[in-house]
This record gives C-alpha cells, sequence and structure tokens, in this order.
C-alpha cells in the first residue's frame, strides 16, 4: 500500500517539476526544476525494487545537473542564469508535437497486446539488468566515463583567463617581493 502512495507521489512530483522547467522564468532555476523531475524519477526506479540502478540515476542526474549550472554560470552573459528568460520557443508548435506524442503513446497502451510470462523473477534484478545492459561494454563505458571527465577538466582550464599558480590577479611574469623563488623573502 504504501509503495504505491509514493510511487503516485513520486510520479505527481515528477511531473509537476517536469511543467515547472517550461514555466519558470530562468535557466538555473528551470535546471534545478528538472533535477527535481529526475530526482522523482529515480524515486520510482527505487520503488522497483532497483537499488543500485536507482542510486545511479540519482547521483548521475545530480552531478549533471550541477554540472550544467556551473557552465551556465560561466558562459552565460546574465548573472547567474537568473534573468527572465522564455524557455519555450514555438509554443504552438511544441504543443502540437507534445499532444501528438502523448496520444501515441496512450494509444499504444490500449491497443498493443502485451506479451505476458509465466517466467519466475530473478533473484537479484538489479545484477541481471546491468549484465544485460553493460556485459561486454562494460570497457568502453569505463574509457567513456574517463574522456568525459578529462573534456569537462579541459574546458574548465581553458575556460579560465589565469593559471593555476595565479593567485588574485597577478601575472606569474612579474616579480613579487615575496616570492621566494625569484628572490624576495629569504631569495
Amino acid at each position: 500500500m504504501w509503495r504505491e502512495i509514493v510511487f503516485w507521489l513520486c510520479a505527481a512530483g515528477s511531473v509537476t517539476t517536469g511543467i515547472a522547467v517550461f514555466r519558470v522564468d530562468s535557466m538555473a532555476r528551470a535546471t534545478f526544476a528538472l533535477l527535481a523531475s529526475f530526482l522523482f524519477a529515480g524515486g520510482t526506479v527505487l520503488l522497483a525494487d532497483l537499488t543500485y540502478l536507482g542510486v545511479l540515476v540519482i547521483l548521475m542526474m545530480i552531478m549533471e545537473m550541477v554540472i550544467m549550472v556551473v557552465f551556465m554560470l560561466m558562459y552565460m552573459m546574465n548573472p547567474a542564469g537568473l534573468m527572465p528568460m522564455t524557455m519555450v520557443h514555438n509554443q504552438k508548435g511544441s504543443l502540437a508535437i507534445a499532444i501528438g506524442t502523448f496520444a501515441v503513446l496512450a494509444a499504444g497502451i490500449y491497443l498493443i497486446d502485451w506479451p505476458t510470462s509465466s517466467a519466475q523473477r530473478p533473484q537479484d534484478p538489479t545484477t541481471q539488468l546491468g549484465e544485460a545492459l553493460m556485459g561486454p561494454k562494460m570497457l568502453m563505458m569505463i574509457v567513456l566515463g574517463l574522456a568525459l571527465f578529462a573534456t569537462i577538466v579541459a574546458t574548465v582550464v581553458l575556460a579560465t583567463h589565469r593559471g593555476r599558480y595565479d593567485r588574485y590577479g597577478d601575472r606569474l611574469d612579474r616579480d613579487r617581493p615575496d616570492d621566494p623563488v625569484r628572490g624576495g623573502i629569504g631569495g
């Protein structure tokens, strides 16, 4: 009984915050509304007893949205992405596409003859799902994760106008009196 209540709360929360993505007036608020929608969706995965997958979805979405906000702060012209703006373009066309997509998917629920199975549920569905999805491709996914991480680090390094040792706006090529290497204090 409690699972059904939590499921419907997560479903309603996911839809509500998904709608909020297009109703709020700034990119930062839209990003956090999208994060909330993904967290509710991750909650429904946890309800299906797929603990590892649910926690993975939640952690991945948190990191993805936080990285998106960081890049937004770095590259957007308005401060912190909080200036008012519209999140929807071509409202009539997007509404028609959304209604059409919903109608096709809802019709599919009732018109498709869904298969039934008499097979027993596996002991650990998370392990079985993980092996089915990632079995032969795990090495590739690890390498891809490292490549994405290296890309993020490189982008941040290239986006900054000063280096790691350039403190408080000082340039490395300028002598400072307290620099021990270039004859300052103690040198």
